[in-house]
């Protein structure tokens, strides 16, 4: 995940002028759900979230070595609209449940993946990030937008033995060409030895972005977010008995994306957007 760091750094560094393209922000409220503000815990003590350095751009080491990242900055933000105060800790990745579980910290901020299984030990917001798959051409080549029969009439890459490569087969009756890894297919892109690359939009998000790309390829087409293949984003994730902890960070998440909170930090963290 270190790599990954480093290419967060360099995307954000080489493509100012992106930041200023249209940009997708994704939309996990409904506006006319509006529940009754729930008030915020009373504690005597900081709110302890915790989090990983090195899964940009959801979280990551800043150039200072302190914790950033969209999480990271939406968890402040969180805090900051419900009066708390609260501190960001760093640990391992597959630490994280088990620290939130040992009451080392209150609330895991980082890209634990939302399922049935989570909320069996855990309690969780709803979403507020998800991880679409998109569709990634060359900038050269004049294609339509992905649908079934474009896909069956041009070559398609995807990863091999993935959600994306099963979707694709499942509802684009595909026969793609397989790649061992992501980067592999990235290559086979922009050789031209693909048509369309079908794979993580966040993935692909940072690679368009980033040097590597070196400015030829864009997505096409829209997003898809199957919950049974791309599964159902991520939330905080608090133990099961701090119900209102978790009910007053979901109360902040809707007035963060209302008051354009949220938008001003996607924009800072994704200037390739992945929807």
């Amino acid at each position: 995940m270190a790599v990954l760091a480093q290419v967060a750094f360099v995307m954000l560094a080489a493509v100012p002028a992106l930041a200023a393209e249209a940009v997708t922000i994704p939309n996990f409220w409904n506006p006319r759900a509006r529940l009754e503000r729930p008030e915020p815990p009373q504690t005597t003590r900081p709110v302890r979230f915790l989090t990983d350095d090195e899964y940009p751009p959801l979280h990551f080491a800043g150039p200072d070595g302190n914790p950033t990242g969209f999480s990271v900055e939406l968890a402040r933000a969180a805090c900051e609209k419900l009066g708390m105060t609260c501190t960001v800790q760093v640990r391992r990745f597959d630490t994280l449940l088990d620290a939130l579980q040992a009451n080392q910290g209150d609330v895991v901020a980082a890209a634990i993946p939302l399922s049935a299984s989570l909320r069996a030990g855990y309690r969780a917001t709803r979403p507020y990030f998800r991880w679409p798959a998109r569709f990634v051409v060359r900038g050269d080549k004049s294609l339509p937008a992905p649908d079934v029969k474009a896909v069956s009439e041009h070559p398609t890459g995807v990863v091999s033995g993935t959600a994306h490569e099963a979707y694709l087969r499942t509802f684009f009756h595909a026969t793609p060409k397989t790649y061992p890894d992501l980067g592999a297919a990235e290559a086979a892109l922009r050789r031209g030895e693909i048509a369309y690359l079908f794979g993580d939009g966040l993935a692909l998000a940072l690679w368009i972005g980033g040097t590597e790309a070196a400015g030829c390829c864009a997505f096409s087409g829209g997003d898809y977010l199957e919950n049974r293949y791309f599964g159902e984003g991520i939330g905080f994730v608090t133990r099961k008995e701090d119900e209102v902890l978790a009910r007053a960070l979901d109360d902040a998440l809707q007035r963060l994306w209302d008051e354009g909170k949220y938008a001003e930090l996607y924009l800072r963290f994704f200037p390739v957007g992945p929807f």
